[in-house]
């Protein structure tokens, strides 16, 4: 059996602000999917945390639901935290228990 999900589904990463959003379209669809994340703010003076990403929330519509496109989405920011060096809050609560599932992500957890 192949999992031809990556095929289905294209995303993309789109800055926002200081913060960004991962976009999901899958093949056909007009709706879209998102997981947006922000800076870790609150250090001293206010400064902002490049190395940590909080992961704020996750969005999948109804129209495009059961599809596993919000896990692809936590999985496409878990991939660019291992490529680009970065730690992930999960303040969402699908992507904690995303993380929760998959104890080979802690090292990638930070606290919020």
């Amino acid at each position: 059996m192949t999992d031809d999900r990556t095929t289905d589904v294209t995303i993309t990463h789109h800055a926002q602000g200081q913060g960004g959003k991962y976009v999901a379209k899958p093949a056909g669809e007009d709706t879209t999917g998102f997981l947006e994340w922000e800076p870790k703010t609150g250090l001293p003076r206010n400064e902002v945390a490049s190395d940590v990403r909080v992961a704020t929330h996750t969005v999948v519509p109804e129209a495009i639901g059961g599809r596993g496109i919000a896990a692809q989405l936590v999985e496409r920011l878990v991939a660019d935290a291992r490529e680009k060096g970065f730690k992930i809050v999960p303040q969402c609560s699908y992507v904690a228990a995303k993380f929760d599932e998959n104890p080979e992500w802690s090292d990638l957890r930070a606290e919020g």
